[in-house]
């Protein structure tokens, strides 16, 4: 006799958890497959496979792509799903997103071509609300024992934190780039917005309020995302007082430094996000920074529809407020800097203008003390010796006041960029051995030699002659006021296409750390031995000015001990010049006097013995660097 076990064998579902317990409890005959005592070996051992990973799997058997899946797949499914989706098809489980799943899943059974995709958005229904997601799967095919595809075979892998991950960080990214760039708090607040703007997805719109100087009133300074015309936001908003003129509480938030949440739903003018649906909460936050006892201002930004606002996402939106207000601390700052800049450049254009007319005015009565006193030292009689004395004493530092007033003038016209040159062709050998020549007396009464070599050039140079006079005679000036044995010498000669002037002597020489610094303005060189150390400390400085301006240069060697040599190259024509500064005939009238006689006054005056009859007299040291003074 035989008896037959009618019972379905579920062997293949042993100790498969949760998921087992549900395949064996199924009543599987109201579905294509049939009951699980039917069921093919390749649809068990399939079953059995997903069963026993803790890998998310799911597999669709049939043309109809029955649904079966394991535990770890629970989570994938959500509340919305489970267990309900257990022997439905496919396309019935996961509609929402089956016109993106679907042609992959026909290409499965139609060719049997695996296929996979990565980081793919899908906008699940898995619970009250459509969830953007991201995932990486396959879809492979399952063949039976003749080879034909029977199924179809899916793990997946949800790579959503690291795709939203990177997509908020890009967005942290570049407003930390470009919190370094502008130069205004409200150029700033434009860029944050617009950088926002960008990721329309995690942020759908934003407005940022900025406070006033008082602290007391918040002010729109930008708006930007989804936003339509019925969207009314209140231009200002009051940051004292209790009660809200706004659907956000930016009052509140401003005062407490806390951020909130709000409902949207009677916010109208608010356009939908993702997957078309609407925008329900917004969040509030403060634009604050450390250091700073209230915030700048607030900012409100819509929550993605499709997620949720877990601790992640608030996170992002503190680090975005945070990066706003770095900006904004950061574009004052500038802002401050350039008002103090300005302030300062204020200041200095008033200092110029101030020298140069002072300079201006200092001319007229010195013009009139010198005529006077050069007619008096004139006459041949009528003044006793110590009356002529006092006059040439008076006649020297004026003139040595007229030199000082005439350069601090063009120092000031220099500063204000007024500094001009009349250029004419001038015959420069014969108009720097006339100028040389002013201090030869003065060399020889030093006890130096004054050499002058400069041979006629091919062709006139232009230059202005009051400006090159100043450049011969402060470098002569230089060079007798440090050097106390041999002597200088000034070569002119004609390298090239330049006309090069050369004014060497064999003085105290300067300090190779100084050398790159001797043309900077009221620089000095510290010990440097010298007859005196009257001066502004602006001549070298003017001097390079004088060439630049002649489209030359000029340079400086110096061995310490040994003498300095300073070289001057200006180029022939006139092509380089202003055309409207250029003249062909200009008269010249110098004042050398004036270098000649500051000159002679570091000489030592001769030595005077004055003994009164009957002894000694006490003596008394006077000790100054200016012969008159002395």
């Amino acid at each position: 006799m035989t008896t037959t076990d009618t019972k379905p064998r579920v062997d293949f579902l042993a100790g498969s958890g949760e998921m087992g317990g549900r395949i064996g409890a199924f009543d599987w005959s109201r579905t294509p497959l049939g009951p699980i005592g039917s069921w093919s070996h390749a649809l068990k051992t399939s079953v059995s496979l997903i069963l026993g990973s803790r890998h998310p799997m799911w597999i669709g058997w049939g043309r109809q792509m029955t649904f079966l899946y394991n535990d770890a797949y629970l989570h994938v499914l959500g509340p919305a799903k489970h267990p309900s989706a257990l022997g439905r098809p496919a396309c019935e489980v996961w509609a929402e997103i089956w016109e993106i799943c679907g042609p992959l899943a026909d290409k499965v059974f139609a060719e049997g071509e695996a296929s996979f995709v990565d980081d793919v958005r899908l906008f699940m229904n898995r619970g009250s609300y459509f969830e953007e997601t991201f995932y990486s799967f396959s879809y492979s095919p399952i063949r039976d024992e003749s080879g034909s595809v029977c199924g179809l075979f899916c793990p997946s892998t949800d790579v959503t934190p690291k795709v939203l991950s990177a997509r908020r960080l890009a967005t942290l990214s570049d407003l930390a780039a470009r919190a370094l760039v502008e130069k205004t708090a409200g150029a700033a607040c434009g860029t944050a917005i617009r950088t926002l703007s960008k990721n329309h997805d995690d942020i759908p719109f934003a407005l940022l309020y900025l406070s006033d100087e008082t602290g007391r009133r918040a002010w729109l300074e930008q708006a930007a995302g989804g936003l339509t015309a019925e969207f009314e936001a209140p231009p200002g908003v009051p940051l004292d007082q209790p009660l809200e003129f706004s659907p956000w509480p930016i009052g509140e938030v401003y005062r407490t430094g806390q951020r909130r949440i709000v409902e949207l739903q009677s916010v109208r003018g608010i356009a939908h996000g993702l997957a078309d649906q609407p925008v329900t909460e917004a969040i509030v936050l403060p634009v604050a920074s450390r250091g700073e006892q209230a915030p700048y201002g607030v900012l409100v930004a819509g929550v993605n529809p499709c997620r949720p606002l877990d601790a992640d996402y608030l996170t992002f939106f503190d680090l975005i407020a945070g990066q706003v207000a770095t900006g904004i601390q950061n574009a004052r700052a500038i802002e401050e800097e350039k008002k103090r800049a300005d302030m300062l450049a204020e200041i200095d254009r008033a200092k110029t203008v101030f020298f140069s007319n002072v300079s201006h005015e200092f001319r007229t009565p010195l013009t009139l003390m010198l005529g006077p006193l050069e007619n008096l030292l004139a006459k041949p009689g009528g003044l006793s010796r110590q009356d002529r004395e006092e006059l040439a004493v008076a006649h020297r530092n004026s003139l040595r006041l007229l030199k000082l007033v005439n350069s601090l003038l063009d120092f000031s016209r220099l500063e204000a960029g007024r500094l001009k040159a009349s250029y004419a062709a001038t015959d420069l050998a014969a108009l720097t051995t006339d100028l040389a020549a002013a201090f030869r007396s003065a060399m020889e009464a030093g006890g130096l030699t004054l050499t002058v070599d400069c041979e006629a050039l091919p062709e006139p140079v232009y230059i202005d002659p009051e400006m090159w006079e100043r450049i011969v005679l402060n470098l002569l000036s230089n060079a007798f006021k440090f050097t106390f044995e041999g002597g200088v010498t000034v070569r002119l000669r004609r390298e090239g296409e330049q006309a090069v002037l050369t004014v060497s002597d064999t003085g105290a020489g300067i300090p190779e750390h100084e050398l790159p610094r001797i043309f900077e303005r009221f620089h000095r060189v510290e010990g440097a031995q010298g007859r005196t150390y009257e001066g502004t400390g602006i001549g070298l400085a003017l001097i390079q000015e004088y060439v630049k301006l002649h489209g030359g240069t000029i340079e400086a060697a110096s061995r310490l001990g040994e003498g300095t040599t300073f070289t001057v190259k200006l180029p022939f024509g006139s092509a380089h010049l202003d055309r409207a500064r250029v003249a062909h005939n200009e008269r010249f009238a110098g004042r050398t006097e004036i270098f000649a006689a500051e000159a002679d006054t570091w000489l030592e005056p001769p030595a005077k013995e004055d003994r009164a009859a009957g002894g000694e007299r006490p003596r008394i040291l006077l000790a100054d660097d200016n012969a008159d003074m002395r």
